[in-house]
């Protein structure tokens, strides 16, 4: 198969959508059907395995990449303070209003105003995490705009579902302590969420993560982010609407979103593919990229199309 690094394949580009300047990166014949992968909360289009891309190429599809907005290449939303942990609190307990700078269904919007620039009607969707609530939201409140959608270690915003463990959820929004650096607390924070069977040794994590700090770090961004992913709508009843194929991959030792994410989200899509593995945390282990595309790739030809 054609590499995805040749020519102009990954060249980050810019559009405009939903009046934000989005960075995205294109993989594969640009007359393929379109897939989307939609990243989770603070990652950048990298976390998307490049390896991974190219299995979606081999398989069939065009392959797009992109940042969310407050993170990567695409526009900061610079001036805008998100509300505290402690009022977010209130208002996942007590309902009490909160203001935040935008929602996921913003971000679902930002998703759909990327395919309007680049010219594509229908596309197949895919988020992880964070990514896979913006992609529910996606299917439910645009559904004649998706293929197919598939929720990678997702959950749909119901409490108690797909929580964090509480020593996860503290280190997620603690302060970094004294005498540690960003870098090695974003290491020591992706390593307690890490697939247990599928280990990666600190110097295998801290590199990726310097690659994606040297691209860009805006720590505002992961608070607005985290914000919006807090105060979200339950999306259960939406879940019942979505009719497209649908895949549900997580990982049943996912310590920052619990397989009953997972769970809950195959309950309410009841037509779902539900693919639950051993051994896999809050991570896109390696050795199981060629598994994960070819439930893609099948949960796409559910279609009735060839993507």
């Amino acid at each position: 198969m054609k590499s995805i690094l040749s020519g102009t394949d990954g060249e980050t580009k810019f559009v405009l959508s939903n009046g934000i300047n989005m960075a995205y990166q294109s993989f594969g014949d640009t007359k393929a059907p379109a897939i989307l992968l939609v990243a989770g909360l603070y990652n950048q289009l990298i976390r998307w395995p490049l390896p991974f891309c190219q299995l979606l190429v081999d398989r069939g599809f065009r392959v797009i990449r992109f940042d969310n907005r407050d993170i990567g290449l695409t526009d900061k939303m610079e001036g805008q303070v998100a509300p505290g942990f402690f009022r977010l609190a209130l208002n996942s307990l007590f309902g009490i209003p909160v203001k935040t700078p935008y929602s996921l269904d913003d971000m679902a919007a930002d998703t759909v105003g990327l395919m309007d620039a680049l010219g594509i009607t229908k596309a197949h969707i895919v988020g992880m995490s964070m990514g896979g609530m913006i992609s529910q939201l996606i299917a439910g409140l645009y559904p004649n705009r998706v293929h197919s959608l598939t929720s990678i270690m997702s959950t749909t915003g119901a409490i108690g579902k797909g929580s964090a463990s509480f020593a996860v959820a503290r280190q997620m929004v603690k302060p970094i302590p004294r005498g540690i650096s960003a870098l090695d607390n974003s290491v020591a924070t992706r390593q307690m969420f890490a697939s247990p069977g599928y280990p990666q040794t600190d110097a295998e994590v801290s590199g990726e993560v310097e690659v994606e700090f040297k691209r860009s770090n805006n720590p505002a961004g992961y608070l607005r982010q985290m914000a919006a992913i807090r105060t979200a709508k339950n999306r259960n009843q939406l879940l019942k609407t979505i009719k497209v194929p649908t895949l549900i991959i997580h990982g049943n030792q996912d310590l920052l979103v619990n397989v009953s994410g997972g769970e809950e989200t195959k309950k309410y899509i009841s037509h779902a593919i539900f693919a639950r593995f051993d051994g896999m945390g809050h991570t896109l282990p390696e050795a199981l990229l060629v598994t994960f595309a070819d439930l893609i790739r099948t949960n796409a030809d559910q279609c009735n199309i060839h993507g």
